[in-house]
């Protein structure tokens, strides 16, 4: 069934396409107009004596009509555009990607191998590391982590020092290359419902010092007890090893409302940060490390 309907419509497109093109041969030759002393005219008169003739268009017009159709069935001829038809060339959009690449990574490789050479600290003071850095910043991670790197719900700042999964160099450039997966399951469910979920809301308020009802917070201290600790620890400052986050201080990834707070508890969040090491490569990888780790606030206080 699936090689049948393939078939279907490799036909159908190379059919419909080549039957419009050719057609505009006779369309144009049927409209080009005669030459005639006393052409006629299309019927249309305005002021009186302002009349629209169907004179023929210029022969230079026509020839680059003529001209167009031709380049189009020899562009159809050697690249796709035909249904399931390649092409003589052969030619694919993965070929050239790998092809520039290849081009790229003989040009710029010997330098990107020469910053991966060098400690990351090192090299985060390195102005002209630190602008190539930017600029892969730019083009990779900006979309989610914002142009300035200050991040948004969901995505983190990375001009803090606050580190889900650690801000060392050496732990920026494993999530860059390795990706990570953040998984915080629901607890409404295991909290007795709403209630449940309002009472450790009210008591992770309290850890970093929020406005809370004292009462709630004292009653979900007890169930944080039980069903939170394992990983974000007894303290609520959180555990980098399993991505659990420091409920301790005022920053939160997916905004620290009360509302929020409560939603986080009671359906979980799942948040993914991609690998980047087969797609960039271990060498801009550990230049995007330094860059980053370049905008902590680590760094700074060095």
């Amino acid at each position: 069934m699936a090689d049948f309907t393939s078939s279907f419509w490799h036909w159908f497109v190379l059919i419909v396409t080549l039957v419009s093109i050719l057609g505009l041969f006779p369309l144009i030759f049927k409209n080009r107009g005669q030459k005639s002393d006393k052409p006629e005219t299309m019927g249309h008169v305005w002021d009186e004596d302002l009349e629209e003739y169907n004179n023929p268009l210029p022969g230079w017009w026509l020839n680059m009509f003529v001209i167009t159709i031709l380049f189009g069935l020899v562009y159809l001829l050697l690249y796709p555009g035909l249904g399931t038809y390649a092409g003589i060339l052969g030619w694919t959009q993965l070929k050239q990607l790998e092809q520039e690449n290849q081009q790229a990574k003989q040009v710029f490789g010997p330098i990107f191998e020469r910053y991966a050479a060098t400690e990351i600290k090192t090299l985060a003071k390195n102005p002209d590391a630190m602008r190539t850095g930017e600029r892969l910043f730019a083009n990779y991670c900006s979309v989610c982590h914002g142009s300035d790197a200050r991040g948004a719900i969901g995505f983190p700042n990375l001009r803090d020092n606050d580190w889900q999964w650690g801000g060392s160099p050496e732990q920026i450039k494993t999530t860059i290359g390795q990706g990570r997966m953040g998984v915080m399951p629901g607890w409404k469910a295991a909290l007795g419902g709403d209630d449940g979920v309002a009472n450790v809301a009210e008591y992770v308020l309290s850890l970093s010092g929020r406005s809370h009802d004292a009462k709630k917070a004292e009653v979900g201290q007890e169930k944080f007890k039980q069903l939170c600790i394992a990983c974000h620890k007894a303290d609520g400052t959180g555990n980098p090893a399993l991505g659990a986050p420091n409920l301790t201080d005022r920053i939160w990834l997916y905004g620290g409302s009360r509302k929020s707070v409560m939603q986080t508890i009671a359906d979980g969040r799942q948040g993914r940060m991609p690998p980047h090491d087969e797609f960039l490569g271990p060498d801009k990888v550990h230049l995007l490390a330094a860059y980053i780790y370049s905008l902590s606030a680590e760094y700074e206080h060095e």
